[in-house]
């Protein structure tokens, strides 16, 4: 999976970043290799917040349905 990101230089020094595809995903970082290790923590942080989400979203629709998360690779 590929993810954009726009990364600027923050006035006070060093950089942050956003994520346009993920809405409010946004990190730091004092050089651009931190900021791009923070991007990847921050993009794992938002998916697992998503993903619980909607799992709660789904559970909540179909009160009890076995509602089963699995791993798909392509």
């Amino acid at each position: 999976m590929t993810i954009k990101a726009i990364i600027h230089q923050a006035e006070e020094g060093g950089y942050w970043a956003e994520v346009p595809g993920l809405p409010g995903c946004m990190t730091e970082g004092e050089t651009l290799d931190q900021v791009k290790v923070n991007l990847l923590e921050a993009v794992h942080g938002w998916m697992e917040a998503a993903e619980g989400f909607v799992l709660e979203q789904i559970e909540a629709q179909h009160e009890g349905a076995s509602i089963q998360a699995f791993e798909l690779s392509l």
